[in-house]
């Protein structure tokens, strides 16, 4: 099994994010490091920064995982948006750095009618010099699998394997994968040979190496709609049986799981329970 949890709210302060995560029963977190609807946010100060290491400690969680705001887009087509998104990638990763925080997870971007080729050449070099202006924050950028609504990249294991062999240096990149995007991209994993045919179709683009977080998401839309809607565990179209295949994997035992499901932190208990009732003892 991995390390379960869920994405978590910083409401009322970060570093009451791992209290309230003990207290549904997270080994693991995902948290926002500010406001994720704004560009920009108050430096974390000294007292906050140690606080949430403190809780993290004393609640016991593993391990925290940072996710970016949903407004940045490293691959937008336009100059303004797409300053305004480096300079506000650059200021999550020194972030999650400060926090002790190793991994920021981030949707790739959308490439706004510039073509999909456009776009992945940008994130890679926005990559690039996000890597050289943090290196004293060696946090490790991972990209995460999309569903592919709109003109999201990042719904294609190639996508995300084509941005990392544009990064220099490769030990600051890796992935995340959702289970609810790559059902909603047309990556089928309802049935043993089916999720045995996608992890090892990932190992074989992506390289299982580079995978460091999964989200573990049910979905309310159908294989390959390209629509990008979580439901609870075993409620959605994937049914429970690729939650099983996930949570007994070998392979993973040491990776965060981390829920993003419906309802937030008022279901995520029935969803870790759902989860750990899969376990094969």
């Amino acid at each position: 099994m991995g390390i379960l949890g869920a994405h978590i709210s910083i409401a009322g302060g970060i570093s009451k994010a791992p209290i309230r995560g003990r207290e549904i029963g997270c080994d693991a977190i995902q948290i926002f490091t500010k406001s994720q609807r704004q560009w920009k946010a108050k430096p974390l100060t000294e007292e906050e920064i140690e606080a949430f290491k403190k809780n993290m400690k004393d609640n016991n969680i593993k391990i925290a995982v940072a996710h970016d705001s949903y407004l940045i887009n490293l691959g937008s087509p336009d100059e303004e948006r797409y300053k305004k998104s480096l300079e506000s990638f650059i200021d999550e990763v020194i972030r999650a750095g400060l926090l002790g925080i190793p991994y920021l997870v981030f949707h790739p971007g959308a490439h706004m009618n510039a073509g999909e080729e456009f776009a992945l050449k940008r994130i890679a070099e926005s990559l690039n010099e996000v890597i050289a202006k943090t290196e004293e924050y060696p946090v490790v950028l991972l990209l995460e699998t999309t569903a592919g609504q709109g003109s999201n990249v990042g719904y294609k294991f190639e996508h995300i394997a084509e941005i990392i062999d544009m990064v220099d240096e490769k030990k600051r990149v890796g992935a995340c994968f959702d289970t609810a995007h790559i059902f909603a991209a047309g990556y089928d994993i309802r049935t043993r040979e089916a999720y045995e045919e996608t992890i090892d179709l990932f190992d074989e683009i992506i390289g299982l190496d580079k995978l460091k977080v999964i989200h573990l998401n049910d979905s309310k839309k159908e294989l390959g709609s390209r629509v990008d809607r979580h439901e609870h565990i075993g409620k959605g179209l994937i049914g429970i049986d690729a939650f099983k295949f996930i949570v007994n994997d070998k392979r993973f035992e040491k990776h965060p799981m981390i829920l993003e499901t419906p309802g937030a932190e008022k279901y995520y208990k029935e969803n870790l329970e759902v989860l750990r009732s899969l376990i094969e003892k």
